[in-house]
């Protein structure tokens, strides 16, 4: 049943087990007070009979028995419903005072029953302890108080900590199931959310469950492992589209190339065509090696074989053998590399990453273009710079080249598939690293800025 949940939850053991805990922490302080008290009221009776058994010894020692007696009479008008008992038996064991009915007494301690209002068969016994003395005549003096106070106070205290572990235990336990009750009804709602995500509802995010910092985290965690499942299930559908779009162009051709082989009827055209069916066989490889190579960076594969690496050294080696490069198309490639910068990640991919870039950039600009490229630490962060005086990139297609087998008209008509930016955004975001593409006015300019966590002292 529904209302049994609360009894069922994490939250009500919980609380059972703190009420038990604390339940048994109130007896055993509650104890420790009684017999703490308890010590104490039984201290101060035994002070009290003992001052006033050396009273009585005093005026004995010093007027003797009659003075004694006085003292006795004295101190019982005197101490009213405190007053104390006495037994005053002399050397023969005649008995002078008796206030302690046939209780059978004598010297030290001991306790007496005496009978609620003195003598006769009513009435209930309380119990009084007592001290005996001797007298200076060979007698025995013996006072005695009641310790009904003392019993009194135990017994309270002693109801008290039943009452209190009681109480700290139902307070608990409704507490436990209230909580528990809340706390159930939050997670079916966490639960329903789930099952809407199972059902196919990829845009469903867990409320949060507001319990607790802890638990309002666990969902914000679990939200955001969604919003990752969702794009990497929007990039799946993408790239499915992108396969279907942009592939069926180069495989329509090569099917028309190897008919256009079968049909030569010449060796010599028949070898041609079925080498250039490879070379194109191997581009579209090449295609579906890229695709594979981006959709494991970015699902985040590679990331745990992280090393620390030489940044200059990569950008400084890429910027070096694409020189001759440059120069065979008439553009001039700088490069101003600050020494002993390194980071933390996978040396041959961040190399790719550079590598790139620079090849875009030679690629897309002109004769008499000229490309740079720079490596310097700024405020703690290592950034990367390749910039050109080409024609650019329009600030609108800043994202849209960032995405695989997109490119810009004047493009077209270049090798490739328009999956070299798309590598260098997956190596990025792998790394961390902020990938920007500024106007260069003209130009572009592409900044790398490493994450200050990956910058590392050499």
């Amino acid at each position: 049943m529904h209302w049994l949940n609360g009894f069922r939850s994490g939250a009500f053991r919980f609380a059972l087990l703190l009420a038990i805990a604390f339940a048994v922490s109130a007896v055993l302080l509650l104890v420790v007070v009684e017999r703490s008290v308890s010590h104490y009221a039984t201290e101060a009776t035994d002070g009290s009979l003992k001052s006033e058994a050396v009273i009585l010894q005093g005026e004995d020692r010093e007027g003797g028995p009659n003075t004694l007696l006085k003292t006795i009479s004295l101190h019982r008008r005197a101490g009213g419903q405190d007053a104390f008992l006495y037994r005053l038996t002399d050397k023969t064991g005649h008995m002078l005072v008796n206030d302690l009915g046939d209780s059978v007494v004598g010297v030290g301690w001991g306790e007496a029953s005496v009978r609620e209002g003195g003598g006769g068969s009513g009435g209930k016994h309380e119990v009084f302890k007592s001290l005996g003395v001797p007298t200076a005549d060979g007698g025995v003096l013996i006072v005695a108080t009641d310790t009904y106070d003392i019993q009194k106070l135990r017994r309270k205290l002693d109801r008290f900590a039943i009452l209190a572990g009681i109480t700290i235990t139902l307070v608990a336990l409704v507490g436990g199931y209230v909580t528990g009750g809340l706390f159930m009804r939050r997670l079916d709602k966490v639960n329903d959310a789930i099952a809407r995500v199972r059902a196919g509802n990829v845009a469903e995010r867990l409320p949060m469950i507001g319990i607790s910092p802890e638990f309002n985290l666990l969902s914000t965690n679990l939200n955001a492992m969604l919003d990752q499942i969702a794009a990497l299930l929007s990039g799946l559908q993408q790239v499915t589209t992108d396969i279907a779009h942009d592939l069926r162009t180069p495989l329509t051709r090569l099917r028309q190339h190897l008919e256009a082989t079968r049909e030569s009827g010449s060796v010599q055209r028949y070898e041609a065509g079925i080498d250039s069916a490879l070379v194109q066989t191997d581009e579209i490889l090449a295609i579906f090696r890229a695709l594979l190579r981006i959709g494991t960076l970015e699902g985040g594969e590679g990331a745990q074989y992280f090393t620390t690496v030489d940044l200059s050294e990569i950008v400084e080696r890429a910027a070096a053998a694409h020189q001759p490069v440059a120069e065979d198309e008439g553009k001039i490639l700088s490069f101003a590399i600050e020494p002993a910068l390194s980071v933390h990640g996978d040396g041959e991919l961040i190399a790719q990453m550079v590598v790139n870039l620079i090849d875009n950039a030679i690629r897309h600009t002109p004769r008499g273009s000229r490309i740079t490229c720079e490596l310097e630490r700024v405020d703690g962060s290592i950034v990367a710079t390749i910039t050109d005086d080409g024609p650019g990139i329009p600030a609108k297609e800043h994202t849209n080249v960032l995405t695989r087998f997109y490119r810009l008209d004047r493009s077209r008509n270049l090798p490739g598939a328009g999956l070299g930016m798309s590598m260098v955004a997956a190596i990025a975001a792998l790394h961390r690293i902020q990938l920007q593409l500024v106007d260069n006015c003209p130009g572009l300019r592409i900044r790398l800025i490493f994450p200050k966590t990956a910058a590392l002292s050499t």
